[in-house]
Order: C-alpha cells, then structure tokens, then sequence
C-alpha cells in the first residue's frame, strides 16, 4: 500500500532499507554462477586446443607465398623458386573473370618467375629473330617452363605443350602476382600507350578484352600500398603516438580535478546556452515570416509547391518558416519545462561527477585500467586472427584436370601430377593438364573447417565481451569501496583496484561469462542477420527485405538494452556478490524505481565527460597536429602521411578519457 501511495508499482520492489553498518562491497563472498564459469573455462580450454590444432594443420606460408600449377610456393627458401617470388599466368585472358581473379585461380598454366615481362612480345616474333637477336629469346624463357631452351620447336606443339606462353605483356606485381600494367590515358583504357594488342595466334586483340578480368585491380593495389605507408607511419612515430597517449593521461586528471569544481557552471551555462539559442532562432523565423507577409506568392502551401530539388524554394514560403517557429517554440517549452522540475535531479548529476572527480584522486590507478581491458581485447583479436589464418590454411594441395574441351568427362576431376601424364586423359582431352587448384581435401578435420571457423568467431567474441565485463565490475568494485569509505582515504581498503580485480576474477568469473554470452548469442544472430542481408540484396523480395530489415532493427535495440542491464547487473555483482540473473533483476528494479533520475543522470555526466573527451582529444590532436605539420620548434619524423599518429592518438585519447 505504501508503494501505491508513493505512485510505485509494487511489481518493481521495495527500495533497500539504510544499513550504518554496510561499508561497501561484501567481503564474504562466494562462487555465483559456478556451471557457466565451468563452461567458460572449458570452452577456452578448446580454444586452445584448435588454436594448436589448426598451427598443426595449417600453414601460412599458403598466405605469404603464392603456389604455382604444381602446388610448389613461389619464393620459398631452400627452393628451386627461392628467387623467383612472382607468380605468373601464362594467358591473362583465361582469368578474365571476377570470381577467378579474387580466389587467384584460373584454367592456365602457372610458373615462379623472378619479375614481371616489362614489354609486349609473341612467341612468333621471338621465334623468328632468335638468331639475329638472341636477347629477346633469353629474356622471353624466363616466362617457359623452368629448363626449356628449345626456340625452333614448333609453335602449335610448344603452345599446345604450354612450355611457353603465346604472348607477354607488360605488367606489375600485385600480391605477387602478375597483371597487366592497365592505365586510363584521356578516359580510355589502355596498357603502356596501347590499345591493342597480338595474342601471338594470329589475332589482334583489344585492351578492353583484359578490362572484365582486371576490374578494380588499381584500387585494390592502391589500397594496399596505402596499407605499407601507414605500417611505416606506425614504425617511424610510435613514440610520439606514446607521448600523446601520456598528455592524454595528464590532461584527464587535469580535467577531472577542474570538473570538481566547475561541473555545475559548464552545464548550466549550456543549459542556458541552449535557451537562448533557441529563442533567437525563434524570433529569426518570426521575422522571416513577417517579411514574407508582404510578397506575393509565399502563401502557398508545401503541397501545392510540390517536390522540388532546389530547398531554396521552400524558404521563400511562410509555411515553411511558420513550421519551423512552432517545433521550436515546442522545445523551448520542453527545455524550460524540463528544467523546472528536473533541477534537483541536475544538480544531484552535477554532485555526482564531482565525487567521482574526488574518486579518482584517491584510486588513480583507475585511469590506467582501461588499457588493461584494451590489451585483453588485443590479444583475443590477434589469436582470433591467427587461429583463422591456419584454419583458412589447412588441408593439402588439391589438383584438378584443367584447360579441357567442353566434351571432356574429366574436366575439373581431381588428379594426380605424379601420374596425371601416364593416364589417357590427355588423349582423350587434348590440351588437358593437371593444375593446382586449392588446399583442402576429404579429411575429417577439413570436412569440419566451416564448423570450427565459426567457433572461433563465437568464443572470440565471447571473450571480448568477458574482459569488458571483467573491467566494469572492476571499476565498479573499486568505486564502491571509496564510496561507503566514511573516513577518506583512512578507511580505503589497501590497493582497491587489484583487490576488485582478483574478487571479480575469483569469485564471480561465471557471472560474468553467464552476461557476455547472453550478449554474444545475439552479436552471433546479427552477424547472421547481415549475411542474410548481403545474400539477399540481388533479390527481388521486398517483402522479404523488409522482415529483415526489422529483425535487424529488433536485434540491434536488444543488444543495446543487454549492455545497459548487463553494466548495471555487473555493478551489483561487485557491490553484494550477487548471481548474475539476481544482480540484473535488482538492478532493473532498481532503475525503474528511479527511472527519471537515472535518465537524468545517465544524460547530464554522459553530456559533460563528452565535453571532457571532445576537449582533451582535440587539444593534443591540434598539438600534434602543429608537430607534424613543422609549425612547432621540434623536429617530427618524415611521414607519409601525418593524420596516421593523429588519428591513433585522437582514437585512443577519447578512449582515455
């Protein structure tokens, strides 16, 4: 009854009664959510199984080294291609397709060569000339098959064989890989001033035949040297990024210590900044609107005007100034309205900052645990980088039956090299051949590689929401210990933040596995979600997109509500040693008991620590701007370009902050 006379609804509980002998996070403490933590340590245990599973089965070298037709790496040491790093195709033209070039495959010969053909030449020609010009013979076999010399072997036999390619032309290595040298010059494509080109069949082919087979290559290669300047970039200033990253550090000290006593005065001159604002914009519009009073034409209405690209048009009409004073004069109303009888509640945010201004300077170790939980998420990213690198790597070398007629009943049959050329399938399919095709094959650890791809994501992304579970409960341990402390900083418990860390760890690791799995259940499902999306953005289905489009929307609002019940389940674990289903139902009964002035408070601390952040991090980005620009009396490294250490360092200070 109490709670109804109060306008509380009972269903939401009853506020704890005050306890003068409560001094803060429980010290008698036990194990909460024991089966989850179980799972969870057994689960990285698995982890780290497949992790050396996946080293034992993989190889990288499969990524760093392109493989030729007989499945040898190109520029593999201790090889007969440890010089010889390129791969090269010996006709461009069978890869002239997307889906080929992006998997780096396609149905023609394969060899190791030491560069890129810098220039245009047939078979034909060099056949002719090679004892007047011997060069052009040397320099063409570079492109043949390794120890073939034989330039008076005829050309159908030698093409047929594919000892040497029929033609050559300029290129450049990309990914180690050779592909024609295409440029635009006056908005037509062309390769090294040409459009044409000999296929060395007898046939003059256009430049425009390679344009579908080497679609975005440019880009692709700008892009990745763009990658090479920037990893130089990190090389050269890592420690100025470092310096900065200390500035940072000091300048939110600085800026919390200000807080404590200015907190009150920075929002209320917002606040009031807001107000007045306003009110001029509403008097802009009303005399907007008076000058239209008095011109012809500016009393149409928006739907007889119509659609128009021009928004000028719409500001000459009242309507549209008239409109534009009302929703203005509504929030001015709201904005004083909310101040009115949100003041105390204000105020009560503005105390709240200052207090945990205070805090940091009894635990200022606290401003430093951030980078605990940055390194924590590192090192899950770089292990699930790796582990999917040998995954991806895993399996042998498979070979099929290539370059066939269309009648051919072997064609894309897997083969063997050993004994492909003993066998008649080259009789009966002329010009077939045995061609490395890819790394898999019929093991029952490959059969399973989608399987163990997509643990790896799951329990990667559960382990990142676990260390940011981890530093919240932390963070909120070593807060609380301050907060019920009566005699600062006497009473403090020795070393708050390590022992809040070492109760989280030991006590409650299953609750908060418990609330990062929840969480990463539903990432799992949006990251499924959007590779629907992606599968059906060629569909005709609206219907379709639609429901997808609002189970995306559902799921991306069920995330954010986890995260905000997760924070604050996590807070009452650090505080009474919950479980985690009972820490969350109390804190949810616990904000909606409260829930104008957690809104309240969440918005006026969110809104000053934004100006915290947006100052500090824009202060030493000025600063390091200036430096590497030359305009200070300090000599910066030389960079390719400059916003690389600006970027990282804005990015990380507005983590610090």
């Amino acid at each position: 009854m109490e709670a109804k006379k109060r306008g509380r609804p009972d269903n939401y509980g009853e506020p704890r009664t005050y306890d003068p002998a409560f001094r803060g996070p429980v010290y008698k403490r036990s194990c909460t959510d024991v089966l989850c933590g179980f799972i969870f340590i057994m689960t990285i245990f698995c982890y780290i199984i497949l992790g050396l599973v996946a080293w034992a089965h993989g190889d990288a070298k499969k990524l760093a080294y392109p493989t030729d037709s007989n499945g040898d790496f190109c520029g593999q040491k201790n090889t007969p291609n440890e010089k010889k790093p390129i791969l090269f195709y010996f006709n461009i033209l069978q890869c002239a397709s997307p889906t080929v070039l992006t998997s780096f495959r396609c149905p023609t010969r394969q060899f190791c060569v030491s560069m890129c053909p810098d220039r245009f030449l047939t078979f034909t020609d060099v056949q002719k000339k090679h004892r007047v010009d011997r060069s052009s013979w040397e320099y063409y076999r570079q492109f043949c098959k390794p120890g073939f010399n034989d330039p008076l072997k005829s050309a159908s036999e030698i093409l047929r064989h594919e000892d040497c390619p029929s033609f050559i032309l300029p290129s450049r290595s990309f990914l180690k890989r050779c592909f024609p040298d295409l440029s635009i010059i006056n908005g037509i494509l062309a390769l090294k001033n040409r459009t044409k080109f000999a296929d060395g069949a007898g046939t003059t082919r256009d430049v425009t035949d390679l344009q579908e087979g080497v679609n975005g290559i440019h880009q692709i290669l700008a892009m990745r040297t763009l990658g090479l300047k920037i990893f130089e970039d990190f090389v050269s200033s890592w420690h100025w990024i470092l310096t900065g990253l200390f500035l940072a550090m000091i300048s939110s000290l600085l800026f919390l210590w200000f807080l404590k006593y200015t907190a009150g005065t920075i929002l209320w001159v917002f606040v009031f900044g807001v107000v007045i604002v306003t009110s001029y914009g509403i008097w802009i519009c009303y005399r907007e609107y008076d000058r239209l009073q008095s011109k012809p034409g500016t009393g149409d209405t928006f739907y007889e005007v119509g659609l128009h690209s021009d928004v000028g048009v719409y500001l000459q009409l009242r309507q549209t100034w008239l409109t534009f004073m009302i929703i203005l004069c509504i929030l001015e109303v709201c904005i004083l309205l909310a101040i009115l009888f949100l003041r105390k509640r204000i105020q009560i945010a503005v105390m709240l900052l200052k207090e945990g201004s205070r805090t940091i300077g009894y635990i200022p170790c606290s401003l430093l645990y951030p980078l605990v939980t940055f390194f924590l998420i590192s090192i899950c990213i770089s292990y699930w980088i790796v582990i999917a690198i040998f995954l991806a790597t895993s399996g042998k070398a498979v070979y099929k039956v290539l370059n066939v007629g269309t009648n051919c009943k072997y064609a894309n049959e897997t083969c063997d090299p050993q004994t492909f050329y003993s066998t008649n399938i080259r009789k009966e399919c002329p010009g077939a051949d045995c061609y490395f095709a890819f790394y898999g094959g019929k093991s029952i650890f490959y059969e399973h590689i989608l399987i163990f791809q997509i643990f790896n994501a799951f329990v990667f992304l559960w382990l990142v929401n676990f260390s940011i579970a981890l530093g919240q409960c932390t963070l909120a341990g070593a807060f609380a210990s301050y907060y019920w402390t009566f005699h600062k900083p006497k009473d403090i418990r020795s070393y708050p933040l390590c022992a809040s860390f070492g109760c989280a760890l030991r006590y409650h690791t299953g609750s908060l596995a418990f609330g990062s799995l929840i969480l990463t259940i539903v990432q799992i499902l949006r990251v499924l979600l959007e590779y629907l999306k992606h599968k059906l953005k060629d569909s005709n289905s609206k219907s379709a997109k639609f429901i997808l489009c609002c189970f995306q929307c559902c799921f991306w609002c069920l995330e954010k509500v986890l995260k905000f019940i997760n924070r604050n389940a996590y807070i009452m674990i650090a505080i009474y040693g919950e479980n985690f289903c009972t820490a969350a139902r109390n804190a949810f009964k616990l904000i909606m008991r409260n829930v104008v002035r957690v809104a309240v408070l969440d918005k006026v601390t969110e809104f000053l620590l934004c100006m915290g952040k947006l100052l500090i991090s824009t202060s030493i980005g000025v600063l390091g701007f200036l430096f590497f620009t030359k305009k200070l009396p300090l000599t910066p490294p030389t960079l390719n370009y400059y916003w690389v250490p600006l970027l990282v360092k804005i990015w990380r200070e507005m983590m610090e902050a």
